[in-house]
Order: structure tokens, then sequence, then C-alpha cells
């Protein structure tokens, strides 16, 4: 579709929290939290002509490669969040968007996600086809303290679970959408750290994609796990709490 008549370079979205994206104790779920950053940027790349459907022009998509997200406080049911994002860079094949979560004036969340151009017959990075240029790019704007981290997958792990790829877990690229890795492996967390909003801060590397009806492992060394599929690294997260 073509540049919205109101596309900005720094996008302000406004969302109130519902109950289905909570846990029982009536905060929002670290998964959704990552939806709501997930959705937001794909609305920014829709009024900035670069999204899904514009990309598919020319068989591409936006992968997430990397996401660091230090979090200071949990929004909880009913509350009137808004979520900014902006592009730190972009060239070639490869873009850093920060987001923020916010409620009022005082800061929740801060996020940074690191995309690449994948070609969705070849399975492959390549350079973005579209024009971008009326992006302005903030490379001095910040939304974490820390950068990116390379998680050590080196590391003896435990196997804690099997599972297969459902239906369930695809996304519209054809296959498992980056949060529902996160779920995975918080669904083998202990729940009193969840529900006790213990979680500061979380590193996810995406190494490798799983499609559906690929068997996969769980795995966990301490604050580290790792999902694997014949025997190769797909995805490591690091949790500080």
């Amino acid at each position: 579709m073509p540049i919205a008549s109101y596309f900005t370079s720094i996008l302000t979205k406004d969302w109130e929290i519902n109950f289905l994206q909570c846990y029982p104790n009536g905060y929002l779920k670290y998964t959704e939290l990552c939806n709501l950053f997930q959705l937001t940027a794909a609305i920014h790349s829709e009024l900035g002509g670069i999204s899904f459907s514009d990309m598919q022009a020319h068989d591409q998509a936006w992968v997430l490669s990397k996401m660091r997200i230090e979090i200071n406080r949990l929004p909880k049911w009913k509350d009137k969040v808004t979520v900014k994002t902006w592009i730190n860079s972009l060239e070639n094949s490869r873009s850093t968007r920060c987001l923020e979560l916010y409620i009022g004036d005082e800061k929740m969340v801060g996020c940074e996600t690191f995309w690449a151009v994948f070609n969705t017959n070849t399975r492959r990075p390549e350079n973005l086809a579209l024009p971008h240029e009326h992006f302005e790019i903030y490379p001095d704007i910040k939304a974490v303290e820390k950068g990116f981290s390379k998680i050590n997958i080196a590391q003896e792990f435990d196997l804690i679970q099997q599972r297969v790829v459902q239906l369930s877990d695809l996304d519209i690229v054809n296959h498992a959408n980056s949060v529902k890795y996160l779920e995975w492996c918080l669904d083998c967390f202990e729940p009193e750290l969840l529900l006790k909003k213990k979680i500061k801060s979380m590193d996810m590397n995406y190494l490798k994609e799983v499609s559906y009806l690929e068997a996969i492992e769980i795995n966990r060394n301490h604050k580290t796990f790792s999902i694997s599929k014949e025997g190769k690294t797909c995805f490591a997260l690091e949790l500080e709490y």
C-alpha cells in the first residue's frame, strides 16, 4: 500500500490491556507485552509502506533476529498504555527498531529489536527491495540501557520438554511466530516468579526458523533457555530476575 498521508517516523499507539492478555494476578503476560510491541511495529511498517503485504510483492518479509526487553514495571488489566516506536538503523537487509511502553509519562518497558529481510521462497536473507528513505533514522536514541547480547549456547543444558510445532504456533510467514519461542520457554519457568513479576530483562536470539510438525526440544541452564531442532540451536533466551 502507498505511504500513509499521516505517516511519521516516530509512531505512538495507544492500547488498553484486556483480561485475555493477563496472568491470574491481573498483570500483563510477558508474551503479550511482546505481542503489543510486534503489533505496533507492524502498524508503523504498514503506514510507512514496508509492511508484510508490501514486501510480499518481492517475496520478502521481516524476521526477528534479536530482541532485548528491560522491564521497570508491568502494566495490569484495564491500564491504558502508549507504545512508542522508531527506527534506530536501517541499511540493506537489516534494521534495528526501538520500542517503549508508557503509562502517562512513566516509562514502564524499553525494548530493542533487530530485524532481517527474508525471502519467503528461498528462506534466505536479502536486501530490502522497497524504498525506505522517507523513514527518518534515530541512531542516537536508545530504548534500553544495555545493548543486544550474544547468548552463550555452548554451555551445558538440561532437556526439560519436547514438543511438536502446531498450526496454532505459525504466523503469516509460515513459521513459528517469534513470541511462541518465548511462550514455550516461560511455560517451563517457575510460575511464582512470573506471578511475582520478578523478570527484569529478557534477551532473545533467533537463530533458525521452526515449522509445522517439526519436533523441538526445550533446554535450560538456570537463567538461560534454548530451543533446538535435530541437535541445532534455533533460539536462545536469557533472563535476569
